[in-house]
């Protein structure tokens, strides 16, 4: 028996077997599936030539029946929430308590507020009215009432128009953003309306010459009307006062 020869330092038997080249196989195999492929378009074509062509189904139809009998009865005003809120918005503020005297500096005209008037409650107005443009401005009603000369409400809400951004929620979203940002500030969700919120401020703001003031407020939305409750003191504000104001005004809208 023959030993198996020596190949660069390694043996026949450990090298294994010598491959056969592929090379030409593939390409015997390749072009038989293009022939294929070919064939059998080439059947298919004939095939279909020999057959009678498919009408197409007609593009007018019958029309629909139509449902018969009454249709369902509009919403009341009182459930419809649209009837009311493109309504007298003046008539959905709470209403200044039995005793009450009006409030002192209340900005607008018998109840309505333009869009300048309610820019000038910012310390850049013209900043202010340009974004209230841009948010689709539409209306705002305001009202007020003083306590005893040292307890004043001022009530706003503002109507948007809504077509490009949901501007109400925006608005709210924005007071609260301030509202939180004050030092010395408790907060709680107003029940019922989602992410409404009221704050006490508990430093009061205070001027050389004056007396101490005391500040709270609220803001929340419902639709495309944003809410905003400001409620100042000579003394602290109890948090009863400022969640009954503002959970009265929001079941309004």
């Amino acid at each position: 028996m023959e030993v198996p020869e020596e190949v660069a330092g390694e043996s026949v038997a450990e090298s294994g077997p010598r491959r056969r080249r592929r090379g030409r196989t593939v390409a015997l195999i390749g072009a038989a599936a293009v022939l294929g492929l070919v064939a059998g378009t080439c059947a298919g074509y004939l095939v279909q030539v020999d057959r009678a062509p498919t009408e197409l189904p007609s593009l007018s139809q019958p029309s629909l029946a139509q449902a018969t009998g009454d249709g369902p009865e509009p919403l009341s005003a009182a459930r419809d929430r649209r009837v009311k809120t493109d309504g007298d918005l003046r008539k959905l503020l709470l209403r200044k308590p039995r005793g009450a005297r009006d409030a002192e500096y209340l900005m607008g005209d018998e109840g309505w507020l333009d869009l300048a008037g309610y820019a000038e409650y910012y310390k850049k107005p013209g900043e202010m009215f340009g974004k209230l443009v841009s948010d689709e401005f539409r209306r705002a009603a305001v009202t007020g009432w003083r306590v005893d000369g040292t307890y004043q409400v001022e009530i706003r809400l503002l109507q948007f128009r809504q077509e490009e951004v949901l501007a109400a929620a925006d608005r709210a979203g924005n007071s609260q953003y301030w509202a939180e940002a004050e030092g010395g500030t408790d907060s709680w969700a107003v029940p019922g309306t989602g992410e409404g919120r009221a704050y006490v401020h508990n430093r009061p703001e205070t001027e050389p010459g004056y007396v101490p003031v005391y500040n709270a407020e609220a803001h929340a939305w419902r639709g495309d009307i944003a809410v905003e409750i400001w409620v100042t003191d000579t003394k602290p504000i109890p948090k009863a006062k400022i969640m009954g104001l503002a959970e009265r005004q929001m079941e309004r809208l």
